[in-house]
């Protein structure tokens, strides 16, 4: 892995983003650790992060993109998916960009990260 993907795991353990004001504390433990991509597991998310009518994952993935930083969830969101066609297209298109990704686990990130190079 080349430093310009480098990444950071956050703990499941922790604090919640539960409103845009949290995103500063996430983006600063990329800043702290030097990392170009943030890996977030989906249980240090509030549970309305992933429906989008709350706005809540787009100024979230708005800020990260504004700082350059990438940010990756990480966790089963199947359930999501299935219940929101606007979500599960939302998904499609941000897997394709380097900006933000939803994956399985650190593996699958690990190797979308490295399939970059």
């Amino acid at each position: 892995m080349t430093p310009s993907h480098s990444y950071h795991l956050m703990d499941t353990d922790g604090p919640i983003l539960a409103r845009e004001g949290d995103t500063n504390d996430f983006l600063s433990a990329a800043w702290e650790n030097s990392a170009t991509w943030l890996a977030v597991p989906r249980e240090r998310l509030a549970a309305d992060f992933f429906h989008l009518p709350t706005g809540l994952l787009g100024a979230v993935a708005q800020k990260f993109q504004n700082y350059n930083v990438g940010l990756a969830i990480l966790g089963d969101i199947e359930g999501e998916k299935a219940a929101s066609k606007a979500f599960r297209d939302f998904v499609y298109e941000t897997n394709q960009r380097r900006a933000l990704w939803f994956v399985a686990n650190e593996t699958a990130f690990r190797e979308k990260l490295d399939a970059q190079n």
